[in-house]
């Protein structure tokens, strides 16, 4: 039995849900157009390129939750998981996670992505266990900041390290699955990690360290990586 940490954009589901909830927000003209679009492809980019200013983004991502309703928010969130995101769930990703789960491993998910965004998108895949960024929510309303530290690159490690004092499970044995050099921190710190249709920064990264490099997205589950 081990802790298996899967990350969640681009890596259990084919693209980006923070990046498509702002798109949905666009389209749905919940935002203005025109500035929000750009802003958030703008901090995407820098995301990618390992330059993103993560309390910046952070700022703009949570705004829309400030400026809305709880109860229409979550009637909008709702809407884009069936729409945009149901889409885009993986049938190995789900294989990958089924084979995990049939070892005794526990299942974690460790996301950059706000908790309001990504929490029914990880129980859409029967995991439990998420740690993601916080939205703070006091007085009935999201106030547009967030609780503790930005679930991003070395954060992912901290937060993962203060819920481990708090558990059972230890790091012996771990797993942790992403796309992502913005990842490596974490990556680094497992005893199994693997590259899931990486970008290139992590492809260099892995091949140099000869970690295992799967897709995730090709409609067989890769299981050659497994040891045992």
């Amino acid at each position: 039995m081990s802790l298996a940490i899967f990350d969640l954009d681009n890596t259990l589901i084919a693209d980006d849900s923070d990046y498509l909830w702002g798109q949905f927000l666009v389209e749905q003209g919940i935002v203005d157009k025109d500035q929000y679009a750009s802003a958030n492809a703008k901090f995407y980019d820098d995301y990618k390129q390992g330059t993103l200013d993560i309390k910046a983004f952070l700022r703009f991502s949570l705004r829309p939750l400030a400026d809305n309703h709880p109860e229409q928010l979550y009637q909008w969130r709702a809407q884009f998981i069936e729409e945009t995101i149901r889409p885009l769930l993986l049938k190995s990703a789900q294989e990958l996670i089924a084979k995990h789960r049939d070892r005794g491993d526990t299942l974690l998910v460790i996301t950059a992505t706000n908790r309001f965004v990504t929490e029914p998108i990880v129980k859409l895949y029967g995991i439990d266990n998420l740690l993601a960024t916080t939205p703070s929510f006091k007085e009935g309303r999201y106030t547009g900041d967030f609780d503790g530290i930005p679930c991003f690159q070395e954060g992912k490690v901290k937060l993962l390290e203060a819920w481990l004092k708090d558990s059972t499970e230890t790091m012996q044995d771990s797993w942790f699955y992403s796309d992502s050099h913005n990842d490596l921190p974490l990556l680094k710190l497992v005893d199994n990690p693997v590259a899931v249709d990486p970008d290139e920064k992590l492809h260099q990264f892995a091949t140099t360290a000869q970690w295992p490099i799967i897709s995730l997205r090709n409609g067989q589950c890769p299981t050659h990586h497994f040891h045992k």
